[in-house]
């Protein structure tokens, strides 16, 4: 059994009583990150949106990336890694 004094009272309590109260205090812990990670996340989402739209100016305005350079015609071998090495028996 615990004392405590709260408003000038003196409390006992029990084993149960504590841990409730631990608990209680955990769950308020989580909760309060739970809503900064949601604003976290709300935050995230509107620089999603923000770049989506972005994206969407540009292509709109006829904005391309360079086509990349490790496509092959057919039949043309891909070229080689330079750092693949040639093992030969």
């Amino acid at each position: 059994m615990c004392l405590y004094n709260t408003d000038k009272l003196t409390i006992a309590m029990t084993e149960q009583q504590q841990h409730l109260q631990s608990a209680i205090q955990q769950q308020n812990v989580l909760l309060n990150e739970i809503q900064k990670l949601q604003t976290e996340i709300d935050n995230k989402r509107q620089l999603a949106v923000k770049a989506q739209g972005i994206i969407e100016y540009l292509d709109q305005i006829g904005v391309k990336l360079p086509e990349a350079e490790t496509e092959t015609a057919e039949g043309e071998a891909a070229p080689e890694s330079p750092n693949a090495e040639v093992v030969t028996e």
